[in-house]
């Protein structure tokens, strides 16, 4: 099994041609938030819990700035430590004024591979300095993390079915040019119960477990909040789910739960 936290991560993995969403400032979240998902593998019909993820927010200074730091931890349970062990850790701070990464670090094991990469980024001069060197980047570029909390804070109701919303992300020493596909709002019924819901297909960069193109949905909360509540995609063996399953501290009531 492939990174837990990554399914998390690519599925907001998104570009940004016409940058618009360059200043946008954060309504969704605040120091504090703690949000847990759950993976699930499916094969035949068949749910098996995988492993688990957790996210956290606080405030914090960098450099003398304030930042949201912002982690994300995931891990395989011990049965499927015998198949593909992962051990992740993510982290990223957030300058809080423009909500643009000043820091990346992404330090993980998975599968008997170790991959570590610290990045800081200077957006005046357009760079960003990695543990392999210095590479030019776009503006309101964001990494896995940030992009995250990033798209919390997108104004759905801009959009109408079928639109795309670009982002451009740095991951691995690249710059990615994805998007995100507007699908509308639907009611969902996840593991920890019924929600109002704002649907959306990312477009996914093609690796060894996901197919790329437009094959994860993904739903979020339809309130203030804009939780992450469900991800599903087809994988080279079976499909994954992942579901919100607990949460500390958010900015705003769950308005959007239906039923537990």
């Amino acid at each position: 099994m492939k990174a837990i936290i990554s399914v998390l991560l690519l599925l907001f993995s998104l570009t940004s041609h016409e940058q618009p969403f360059c200043g946008i400032h954060n309504t969704a979240f605040k120091d504090g938030e703690e949000v847990t998902m759950r993976v699930y593998y499916t094969t035949l019909g068949l749910y098996v819990g995988a492993g688990e993820a957790k996210f956290t927010t606080t405030i914090e200074k960098y450099n003398g700035v304030p930042v949201y730091h912002c982690v994300g931890v995931g891990n395989t349970y011990s049965f499927f430590d015998n198949f593909y062990k992962v051990r992740d850790r993510y982290e990223t701070y957030i300058d809080t004024a423009t909500m643009l990464p000043v820091k990346f670090i992404r330090n993980v094991y998975e599968g008997g591979s170790k991959i570590y990469n610290n990045v800081t980024f200077n957006h005046e001069a357009g760079t960003a300095v990695s543990t392999h060197g210095l590479f030019k980047v776009t503006s309101c570029i964001q990494d896995v993390i940030s992009s995250v909390y990033y798209a919390r804070n997108i104004d759905f109701n801009k959009y109408k079915p079928g639109d795309k919303i670009p982002f451009d992300m740095f991951l691995d020493d690249e710059i990615y040019h994805l998007y995100l596909r507007y699908e509308g709002k639907e009611n969902v019924k996840t593991k920890y119960g019924k929600f109002r819901a704002i649907k959306f297909k990312p477009l996914l960069i093609k690796g060894t477990i996901f197919q790329g193109g437009e094959n994860m949905n993904v739903w979020v909360s339809d309130d203030a909040n804009h939780l992450l509540l469900r991800a599903e995609s087809p994988i080279s063996v079976g499909s994954i789910k992942v579901d919100m399953m607990g949460y500390k501290n958010l900015r705003y009531p769950l308005t959007s739960l239906i039923k537990r």
